[in-house]
């Protein structure tokens, strides 16, 4: 077990390090002048001296080797450079948004888990009765229906049963847990039913496959109880591509959620991806991508890390 986490952890490295370097020279062919944008803002016009001078202050003259070699000797030391339109530290940018969409995800994974793994199972238990079909329906109502239009429904919903709209806005964990909990619940709803869909359906998928193998059914005629022919030889092995899909789906919502989080006013990553990419702010830009990225290295380290946990025949082999 130890050499096989050791050998995927090594993975990571040149993976993160091509990532990097995809970034950087893919964004520096994308069109825009974040130095015109940011001067013009408030209106007036601007001398091409005052852009040449703002651009060399920044760095942006500097020939384009330059700047990558800076940027990845900074790497290494956490330094993702600074936001050409705040001129704060990406680094401090991205953390004081990060953790309300890893809140966000945490929360809507838990809902998503809660609500998939029993219906799922159900699905597959009794396929092809009226429960499975309802269960159907609802997965894939979930997959079709867009985050966004469900989390707005939501909102229509509370104003008339209720008259009030959710809270909008946030407030710190640390600070008031039950408020912080009512105010991203609804969100988590809302992303969470699509999540418990997919979830739900490959769970059903591999339950489905694995209560046709050979050994469930030797199982069975060797007098096994049902309960633990479906737990313990069942559920186990239909977890692995289950899984895959939990870890996936939990990733993507670290900078998927874009649109999600202006519905309900939330100042998570989402939205900084928005506004990197209006004020062409490419360091910002490049910073956000390498941190989900990484976000999905390290993630898809730890689903092939629980992949040895439960199936010890995909271990590597000394």
């Amino acid at each position: 077990m130890l050499n096989y986490a050791i050998r995927r952890i090594l993975l990571t490295i040149p993976t993160l390090l091509a990532v990097a370097v995809l970034v950087f020279f893919v964004l520096r062919v994308v069109p825009g002048d974040i130095v015109e944008i940011k001067l013009t803002a408030e209106g007036g016009m601007v001398s091409e001296e005052e852009i040449m001078r703002e651009k060399e202050r920044l760095g942006l003259n500097d020939p384009i080797m330059v700047q990558f070699y800076k940027y990845m000797i900074g790497l290494p030391q956490g330094d993702l450079g600074i936001s050409l339109w705040t001129e704060n530290s990406v680094s401090s940018e991205i953390a004081a948004r990060i953790g309300l969409s890893f809140e966000l995800a945490i929360l809507s994974t838990i809902l998503a888990v809660l609500i998939a793994f029993p219906l799922g199972t159900l699905s597959a238990l009794f396929r092809g009765s009226i429960l499975d079909y309802v269960i159907r329906i609802l997965t894939i109502g979930g997959i079709a229906v867009p985050s966004f239009w469900l989390g707005m429904l939501l909102i229509m919903l509370l104003l008339a049963t209720v008259g009030k709209l959710p809270p909008l806005g946030t407030v710190g964990l640390f600070e008031d847990p039950l408020t912080n909990l009512n105010q991203l619940i609804w969100p988590a709803l809302s992303v969470g039913y699509r999540y418990s869909s997919v979830t739900a359906r490959m769970l059903r998928s591999s339950i489905l496959e694995v209560l046709s193998e050979d050994y469930i059914r030797t199982a069975r005629a060797k007098g096994v109880f049902e309960r633990i022919v479906i737990v313990k030889h069942g559920m186990r092995n239909a977890l692995l591509p289950t899984v895959t899909v939990i870890g996936l789906e939990f990733a993507f919502l670290l900078g998927g959620l874009v649109v999600t989080e202006s519905v309900f006013n939330l100042n998570g990553i989402g939205k900084l991806f928005v506004d990197s990419v209006v004020r062409n702010d490419l360091n910002l830009l490049q910073g956000l991508v390498l941190t989900v990225a990484t976000g999905f290295v390290l993630i898809n380290l730890l689903v092939d890390l629980l992949y040895a946990a439960l199936d010890p025949r995909i271990r590597y082999q000394k």
